[in-house]
């Protein structure tokens, strides 16, 4: 036994190993409610395997009792894997869909008197056709698309078809058709789905919640199975996901869940993080651990992520946490203004191509964006500069179906079209006849989706030099079979919805404009605040080098474009000539964050010392006041007022920051390159420890007339 019990205790201290003191906290917290609020980067997943393996390898509990849930096939496995690596085996860990599945098939003879579960359909898209023409709606692919996400958002919210109407109205749902319409399609659906003998991927989990809360028998026998639970990403759980977590749980506590509230991007889809927010009132004596320590991102990039966060407002912003970097310090976080799309999308790939000619690995790259229609930019930039590229969770912009058709409406109309139409005009009525109106963009995601789609062809067009239908028909061509190269690995395009989860070394955020991040169909608060999570869940993506970049108009000479109103409020901003060029810098310096805690810094005052106020000074004094004493003397040999050397303020950043090249000494806010040729080697001179008397004033310097700029 005594082998055993130390063999034991070992594999529990391999467990401990290397976990911070909050990680700790979460890994042994007793058989109670357990709420652990994990931020970006801060190692939610280990807080999670290592808590369950903690407690099995302890003897608290055992391996086959424990069921962990999570979102994604992708993400069980990898809970699986580092399960086993730690020397726990037989943990079920599946998503819920998953889990409800294998329990039904297993329990179907029993709750269906003896027959097999209904096959599940992969897609709602051709049952939801035929329930439309039942009903009298003619629904084309997007429509059909867009209606089956209505109704999976029903299922999900466990809203019935006759309770539909209200329930829309209440969510400020923007239903593609009346909602009146949507109901009698959804009621139809359900019909279309029975007479087929088949169930969809909702119907799997409200058949799983009504076997075990109709079926004593099937309920005490998932529960003898089911004594531990453990659910990742809690702020994504749905109303029917949480009714069967509860089903499961059938009154019992042993219940773990991670999640961040400040990641809640998916509640069109019915997630809501009120589960999350409400635990510690619902589950009695719940013990609540925060995991801050970020071990993902740069200080630099967390210190964005905390201001961007800490604007937040509403339900989840009262969990909101603030991150503290463990990675050593990085570059700081470039905004990059441009003129217009197709420059930011030139300079992006440029700097993609150098980021790879550097050693960076492509697949270590991604440009995220709100939109998919934003892509076909990007796709195009990267395919000109030779830089491979897949798009992560959407088809490339000329493979999809809305933009081939497009394609061929705009052959055809090349006949039809009378000679001197200006080509957007040509344009806008063939892309008529598929049925896009350019004013009217539509209601539901997928119409949506289809319409921004169309309309950045609009824009190329705009953008095209010549007004010749025919060769911008070609251009089209060009860039299409440009983007059907095969790549096998590159910089990765993606939305920042299927961006959740992945991270990073190198990130783009293009296209932050108010309009399109926050989107302009963002109408409540409660949008416009799931639109910031939106915008914190992509800067968290990051894990050392960050660029956020807008183009102040669309198309060259097109209208002026405000940046997206949830940036902070900070002096950087470079302006980008096409192709990346330096065109005129508007403000030197870049988004800066505190060189001690990481927050970004937004006063000028605090830019200029390189620190929050609140944060410790590290001052020389000795060297600040040789300082002061070499000003006074270079303001008297100038006959100027001390201030317009440098001010107070100046020279206690120098103190503080200690600079000892040019490049260090210019990144000062308000050293600009007048000041450093001036100045420049007399302060290095000092900061380096030179006695002032041997730092004299430079005689070219006293013959100047009085005057300059204040730093």
């Amino acid at each position: 036994m005594i082998p055993a019990v130390a063999e034991s205790s070992g594999a529990v201290d391999r467990v401990l190993a290397g976990l911070d003191p909050e990680q700790i906290a979460a890994v042994t917290a007793p058989a109670a409610p357990v709420c652990i609020l994990a931020g970006a980067g801060t190692g939610k997943t280990r807080a999670i395997t290592h808590r369950i393996a903690y407690r099995v390898l302890t003897g608290e509990i055992a391996a086959r009792h424990v069921l962990a849930v999570t979102f994604t096939a992708r993400a069980a496995a990898q809970m699986r894997s580092r399960l086993a690596a730690l020397g726990v085996g037989g943990v079920q860990a599946r998503t819920f869909h998953a889990a409800a599945l294998r329990q039904l098939r297993y329990f179907a003879p029993r709750l269906l008197d003896g027959r097999q579960l209904p096959e599940v359909v992969e897609s709602k898209a051709r049952l939801v056709t035929l329930a439309a023409a039942r009903v009298g709606v003619r629904a084309d692919r997007t429509t059909a698309r867009d209606l089956a996400s209505e109704i999976e958002w029903a299922k999900s919210s466990l809203v019935e078809p006759g309770e539909y109407v209200v329930a829309a109205a209440k969510a400020s749902r923007e239903p593609p058709l009346e909602p009146a319409k949507v109901a009698d399609v959804y009621t139809a659906y359900e019909q279309v789905k029975r007479g087929q003998s088949v169930i969809d991927f909702e119907d799997l989990l409200r058949a799983a919640v009504w076997g075990i809360e109709e079926h004593p028998d099937v309920a005490e026998q998932i529960r003898a199975q089911y004594r531990h639970f453990v659910v990742d990403e809690y702020q994504d759980v749905n109303p029917v996901q949480q009714r069967l977590l509860e089903a499961w749980l059938g009154g019992r506590d042993d219940l773990t869940v991670v999640g961040d509230a400040s990641q809640t991007i998916y509640s069109f889809t019915g997630a809501t993080s009120s589960y999350l927010i409400d635990f510690p009132r619902r589950q009695r004596n719940a013990v609540v651990v925060r995991l801050v320590r970020d071990y993902r991102s740069t200080p630099q990039v967390v210190g964005l992520a905390n201001a961007v966060i800490r604007q937040a407002r509403g339900a989840e912003a009262r969990l909101r946490l603030e991150l503290v970097g463990q990675q050593p310090s990085g570059p700081e976080p470039d905004l990059r203004i441009f003129p217009d799309e197709p420059a930011e999308a030139a300079a992006v790939a440029k700097r993609c191509a150098e980021l790879i000619a550097a050693g960076t690995p492509a697949r270590e790259i991604a440009v995220l964006f709100r939109t998919n229609a934003q892509s076909e930019a990007y796709e195009e930039a990267l395919a000109e500069a030779g830089v491979p590229y897949v798009v992560q969770g959407a088809e490339r912009f000329f493979e999809r179906a809305e933009v081939r058709q497009a394609m061929v409406a705009l052959r055809s109309a090349v006949k039809s079209t009378p000679p001197g139409t200006p080509l957007v005009e040509a344009v806008v009525e063939a892309l008529a006849a598929t049925g896009w109106q350019r004013d009217q963009p539509p209601p539901g995601g997928a119409a949506r989706e289809r319409w921004e789609a169309l309309a950045a062809i609009v824009a190329l067009a705009d953008e095209f030099a010549a007004d010749d239908l025919a060769e911008f028909n070609a251009e089209l061509a060009r860039r299409a079979a440009q983007q059907h190269a095969p790549t096998v690995e590159g910089v990765t395009l993606a939305s920042l919805h299927s961006a959740k989860g992945l991270e990073w070394d190198a990130v783009f955020l293009v296209g932050l404009t108010d309009g399109t991040l926050p989107s302009s169909y963002a109408r409540t608060q409660e949008a416009l605040e799931e639109e910031r999570r939106l915008l914190y869940v992509g800067i968290t993506r990051a894990r050392h080098w960050l660029w956020l970049s807008y183009a102040s108009a669309r198309a060259p000479g097109g209208r002026a474009r405000r940046p997206c109103r949830f940036l902070p409020q900070f002096d950087g901003g470079r302006e980008g000539g096409p192709g990346g060029t330096q065109k005129r810098e508007r403000r030197r310096t870049p988004i800066a964050s505190c060189r001690i805690c990481g927050a970004t810094l937004i006063s000028g005052a605090d830019r200029k010392l390189g620190r929050c106020a609140g944060c410790p000074s590290d001052r020389d004094e000795e060297l600040y006041e040789r300082l002061r004493e070499w000003r006074s003397r270079v303001a008297a040999a100038q006959q100027v007022p001390a201030y317009v050397v440098f001010t107070d303020a100046t020279l206690a950043a120098l103190a503080e920051r200690q600079p000892t090249t040019p490049a260090e000494l210019i990144a000062i806010a308000g050293i600009g390159p007048r000041k450093l040729d001036l100045y420049g080697q007399a302060v290095i001179e000092l900061v380096k420890g030179s006695p002032v008397e041997e730092v004299s004033p430079d005689e070219s310097l006293i013959s100047l007339p009085p005057g300059g700029q204040t730093a």
